[in-house]
């Protein structure tokens, strides 16, 4: 099944407050990925393309849209009153997604459920919710929301009442050997003396 995506409405670009390890250094998801067409695949389909019905798939679920990616035992698709996919929710032991942000950089993320709000541009993952960010961080949580668009999060936890979220350092360069100071003179040893003038007292 493929369902191209139609305009945004102007709620998308909404403020999101930026959870942590998102907010160390400027990163977008791929930009291009909103404007592709929405594939999805699966073992069995119940359903049909109609305004405001709800289809059933289940067996090996893959959800495609441009770089980003959902796989799931099983999904629930959500089609509007324009029969256009609004939304899909994704099950499995666990639900999984993924994309690139436009530095080429992987975001991963998993939960036992996800909610991915194709025409908001967000997805929710609820149940023991993990998202990695590669060289950036992690953030874990019952319930983390990640924009699909600005790649930031909001994020919250019901059992210890705590985000609990990983940073990476930032790579630092190596030293060069201009870099590092001279190693002090041994003890017990003089400074050699000031090198001597050979000319002439007297001479020009």
């Amino acid at each position: 099944m493929t369902s191209t995506p139609r305009s945004r409405r102007a709620s998308a670009s909404a403020a999101w407050l930026v959870l942590g390890l998102l907010a160390l250094s400027p990163a977008f998801a791929r930009q291009s990925d909103r404007d592709q067409p929405m594939q999805v695949d699966a073992k069995q389909f119940e359903g049909f393309q109609k305004p405001n019905t709800v289809s059933t798939l289940t067996g090996s679920v893959v959800i495609r849209q441009g770089t980003l990616k959902a796989t799931g035992a099983q999904a629930k698709v959500h089609f509007d009153g324009e029969s256009q996919i609004d939304r899909v929710v994704i099950t499995g032991n666990p639900a999984h997604i993924e994309q690139l942000d436009d530095n080429g950089n992987l975001m991963q993320g998993e939960a036992a459920s996800i909610d991915y709000h194709a025409d908001k541009d967000y997805a929710v993952l609820t149940g023991n919710a993990v998202v990695k960010q590669k060289g950036r961080g992690e953030a874990r949580g019952d319930t983390l929301t990640y924009n699909t668009m600005t790649s930031q999060m909001t994020g919250e936890s019901n059992g210890d009442g705590m985000v609990h979220m990983t940073f990476q350092p930032k790579a630092r360069a190596a030293a060069t050997p201009a870099d590092k100071p001279a190693a002090p003179a041994p003890a017990g040893t003089s400074a050699p003396a000031p090198a001597q003038s050979s000319a002439t007292p007297g001479t020009p």
